[in-house]
C-alpha cells in the first residue's frame, strides 16, 4: 500500500496558492485492508475513506468506464492492480493530474507541470468527453486562474461535447453549483467567455448569451456591447469582494436588453421589467437559492431608479425605499445598492467613478428606518385612521423624515448613471 497527495493540493502548492485540503490516492490496497488499518469508509459511488487521525480523504486508485449518458453514467473499477498513472489518466486537466508521494517526489505522467508553467488548460485524455460537468469546470478554472488559456484541442473537444448534446444531460443543481463557484472566482468574466466559446452559454443561459453584440448608448456605456458590460460588472464584483447573491444579481440585471428589437437599439426602453421576468426565469431553471433570486429580481427591476436617486425628490425616494422593501429587508437593500454601484463601475474607463446614489440612499434609509413608526401609527389611530390610512400616515412621515435628512446633509443633485 502506497499513498499519494493528488489533484488541487499539488497544483495549488506549485502555484504558491494556499492549500487547505489534501486529497490522497491509495495504490495497492483493498477496502478490507483500509478498514483494518482504522480508516472510516465514507464513499458511496467509489471507495473513499477518512484517515483515522487527520480525517483527510483517501480514495483507492480507480478507473472508470462510461456506461450511460450524463455525469452519473459510470462504472468504477478499484482494485490493488490499478496504478497511480491509471487513476490520473481519468482526471480532467493535466494541471489536476499530478501527484506527490509521501517524501515529496512529483509524479507527473501527463505534463501538468509543463502546462502549469505555460498557463494552459489541457485535457488529460479523451475520457474528458465522458463527463459533461467538465464543460462547466473548464470555464470555472479559466475564471480562477488568471492568464490561463484553453488548449485548442481541448476547446475543440468541448465544442464537440456541446454539439453532441452532453450539456443537456446536466441537472440544474449541478449547473448552479458550478456557475455559482465560477461567479465567485477572481475573473468571472472568463467563465462567460469560455462558456460562450464552447457554445455552452447559449444552451445553459441563453438569456445571458443574447446580450453579446447588443449595443448601448456610448454616452453612458463607452464599452458599447452589453455582453462586454456584463463581464466588466462581474469583474468589478470580484474586485469589491461582493457576495454570491450580489454577483448573481449583476449577472441578471440587464437581461431584458437582449430582447430589445434591433430597430430600437441602442436605447432599451422598458428593459427593467423584461429583465426582472428573465431573471426569475433563469433563477428558476438553475434552481438558485431564494435569496439570490429575489435580489436579482429587485436589482433588475429597480437599478435604473437607484441610479437616478440623486435626481429624485423625497416622495419618490421614499417610494423607492418601500418598493425595495428596505424597511423589512435592510440587508437585501444594502446588497441591491452594491450591485447597482458595480453596474455603474463596470464600464470602460469609469471603473473608479464615484457613485453618489449608494451613500445617498444609505443615509435617507437610515433616517427613515429610525423614525418611530409605532408612534406615528398610534397617532393616526387616535385620529380614527384605519388600514390603508395608517399606512399612508407612516408613508407621509417617512417622506418628511427623508426631506429633513436631505436638508441636513445639504443634498445637491448630481449626475446619474444611466442603466
Amino acid at each position: 500500500m502506497k499513498r499519494y497527495i493528488v489533484g488541487g493540493a499539488v497544483r495549488d502548492a506549485m502555484l504558491g496558492r494556499p492549500v487547505s485540503d489534501h486529497d490522497w490516492v491509495v495504490v495497492g490496497s483493498t477496502p478490507e485492508q483500509m478498514l483494518a488499518a482504522g480508516y472510516q469508509a465514507v464513499g458511496k459511488d467509489f471507495p473513499v475513506f477518512l484517515h483515522p487521525e487527520t480525517h483527510e480523504e483517501h480514495a483507492l486508485a480507480r478507473t472508470e468506464r462510461k456506461t450511460a449518458p450524463g455525469y452519473r453514467g459510470f462504472v468504477v473499477h478499484a482494485e490493488p492492480t490499478v496504478t497511480l498513472e491509471d487513476d490520473l489518466l481519468r482526471r480532467d486537466l493535466t494541471i489536476n493530474a499530478m501527484a506527490r508521494d509521501e517524501d515529496g517526489t512529483l509524479v507527473d505522467p501527463y505534463g501538468g507541470a509543463r502546462d502549469l508553467e505555460a498557463k494552459v488548460l489541457r485535457h488529460v485524455s479523451e475520457a474528458f468527453a465522458e463527463d459533461p460537468v467538465r464543460i462547466l469546470r473548464l470555464a470555472r478554472f479559466a475564471a480562477r486562474f488568471e492568464g490561463f488559456t484553453v488548449a485548442p484541442e481541448t476547446m475543440a473537444l468541448v465544442r464537440h461535447m456541446v454539439d453532441a448534446g452532453e450539456v443537456d444531460a446536466l441537472v440544474a443543481e449541478r449547473v448552479w453549483q458550478e456557475v455559482a463557484t465560477g461567479l465567485m472566482e477572481n475573473r468571472p468574466s472568463r467563465m462567460l467567455q469560455v462558456l460562450r466559446e464552447e457554445g455552452a452559454l447559449a444552451r445553459l443561459m441563453p438569456e445571458v448569451d443574447r446580450l453579446y453584440g447588443v449595443p448601448q448608448p456610448a454616452a453612458h456605456h463607452p464599452e458599447i456591447d452589453t455582453g462586454v458590460h456584463l463581464e466588466m460588472v462581474l469583474d468589478q464584483a470580484a474586485v469589491m469582494n461582493a457576495p454570491l447573491t450580489v454577483r448573481f444579481a449583476c449577472l441578471c440585471h440587464d437581461l431584458g436588453k437582449g430582447t430589445t428589437p434591433p430597430d430600437e437599439w441602442p436605447r432599451h426602453i422598458g428593459h427593467e421589467g423584461r429583465s426582472e421576468v428573465l431573471a426569475r426565469a433563469l433563477a428558476a431553471r438553475l434552481k438558485a437559492p431564494t435569496e439570490a433570486t429575489e435580489l436579482a429580481a429587485l436589482v433588475a427591476r429597480e437599478h435604473t431608479n437607484i441610479h437616478r436617486a440623486t435626481d429624485l425628490r423625497p416622495a419618490a425616494l421614499t417610494r423607492l425605499l418601500e418598493r425595495c422593501d428596505a424597511f423589512r429587508r435592510p440587508q437585501r437593500f444594502a446588497e441591491a445598492l452594491l450591485a447597482c454601484e458595480l453596474d455603474a463601475r463596470g464600464r470602460l474607463g469609469l471603473e473608479q467613478r464615484d457613485y453618489p446614489s449608494r451613500p445617498l440612499l444609505t443615509k435617507v434609509f437610515a433616517a427613515a428606518a429610525a423614525m418611530p413608526t409605532a408612534d406615528v401609527a398610534a397617532t393616526a389611530i387616535a385620529r380614527g385612521a384605519q388600514g390603508d390610512e395608517i399606512a399612508k400616515a407612516i408613508h407621509q412621515a417617512r417622506v418628511r423624515t427623508v426631506a429633513d435628512a436631505l436638508e441636513r446633509d445639504g443634498h445637491q443633485t448630481g449626475a446619474t448613471a444611466a442603466s
